[in-house]
Parts: structure tokens; sequence; C-alpha cells
């Protein structure tokens, strides 16, 4: 046997022994189904990681009906870790087409050109689904506690100052209208009222039609839906 191909050969086995080995504890923390989605989390699938060779790493499950929000996932034929924590998911020839690092536990990003960042969250982690526009555009009244109402909301469509407009209606308490609401918009799973001055008011969603000022108090303020 010739030297070219001796090298040949060893090449060929020391490759073959590389992806021979077992899955590490970083690459097994990954097992199982995650959110994968875009940093407006708008747009979401579920992955699944499995410990079962693909053509090339290992394989890497999801609904092909997702294709059409990450054009991407069409050439996904795996997933792999080669070094560090780095997770990627790869195409038939192993070549990488979006490569995650962990930013905190149970949640991993990937800038990738033409997505911006992508994501993937621990499915039980990942929470409930970010709140649409057409979720919250329409009238609202501020209550304190189970008191009478303190004033009317309008939220509107209408971008405003990197957020929607916001409209007060006559009749206000005094020290709710000298806050002079002007624009709200939704921070991933909070409902964000901002003043003419001073700091946004947050709220969370109890339902469909509650949200409740955090953080929470014995008396607190609540967005209830007319």
């Amino acid at each position: 046997m010739n030297r070219v191909a001796l090298a040949l050969l060893l090449f060929v086995c020391a490759g073959a022994s590389a992806f021979a080995q077992s899955l590490n504890d970083q690459a097994k923390a990954i097992l199982g189904t995650w959110e994968f989605s875009n940093a407006d989390r708008d747009k979401t699938c579920s992955v699944t990681f499995k410990d079962t060779r693909a053509t090339t790493g290992y394989r890497l499950e999801f609904d092909a009906a997702y294709t059409d929000d990450f054009p991407l996932l069409k050439d996904v034929a795996g997933w792999t870790y080669p070094v560090n924590d780095l997770r990627r998911f790869i195409d038939s020839k192993g070549k990488s087409l979006a490569e995650f690092s962990e930013v905190e536990i149970g949640m991993f990003e990937a800038p990738t050109p033409g997505y911006g960042v992508l994501f993937l969250q621990n499915a039980p982690d990942a929470g409930a689904q970010p709140v649409t526009l057409e979720q919250v555009v329409g009238d609202w009244v501020l209550m304190r506690g189970s008191g009478k109402p303190l004033c009317g909301i309008t939220l509107g469509a209408t971008p405003a100052d990197e957020g929607f407009a916001l409209t007060v209606k006559p009749g206000c308490d005094p020290a709710i209208a000298r806050l002079n609401f002007a624009r709200w918009r939704v921070d991933r799973d909070e409902l964000m009222l901002s003043p003419a001055r001073g700091n946004a008011w947050r709220f969370e969603q109890n339902d469909a039609n509650t949200w409740e000022r955090v953080p929470e108090s014995a008396n607190p303020y609540t967005l209830v839906r007319q």
C-alpha cells in the first residue's frame, strides 16, 4: 500500500471512529423536544433532537409544515455538536445551516443570515405563545382592585414611536390623566403602557380579557376588556 492510500485510509478510519463516539453529557442535555422560533416568537415550531444516527450527524425531527416559516429547515438533514456548547443544524453534506450557542440554561440562540436571531428553548420552559396585535387592540378599562373604573383606554393599531397609538378617553381619574399615556406595545409576554414621562407600566395576562400590573400588589391595577 502506497503512502497516499495509507494516509487516506487512516483519515477515513479516524473520521469513522470520531463519529462512532457516544454523545457526551452536553449533547445528551439537548435530547428531546424544543421550541424553535424567531426573535419575536411569532413563528415557532417544535424540533426533536434524537440520539439515532442520520446521514450526517444525528436525527432532527420536525413538522414539514413549518418549512414555509423557516425555509432553511428544508435542507436540514440532522444535528451535530462539534465543539463546546455549540449545536448545529446541518445539511446532507455536513454544512452548518444554523449554529446555536447557549445564552442561559434552557435557551440557545443562533444569529443567522436572512432570519436575524433564531432561538431554541426547552419546550416546558418556553411558556405561552406571545400575544398578537389582534388580541390586544380595542377598548379597555383601567381599574384598581375591585373598585370602580378609573379610565377608559383604546389600544390602537397605528404605529407610534416604537409601539402603537393609545387613546385615553374623557372622564379619567385625574391621577391617571396626568400620566398622559400615549403609546403601548407588547414585550414578549407583557403589555406595556408608556406615559409621556417616566417608566412604562407593565401588565401580565391573567386571561384573554384581563391584564394585571406587575409587580404584584395587594390592590393591583388591572386592564379589563370592554
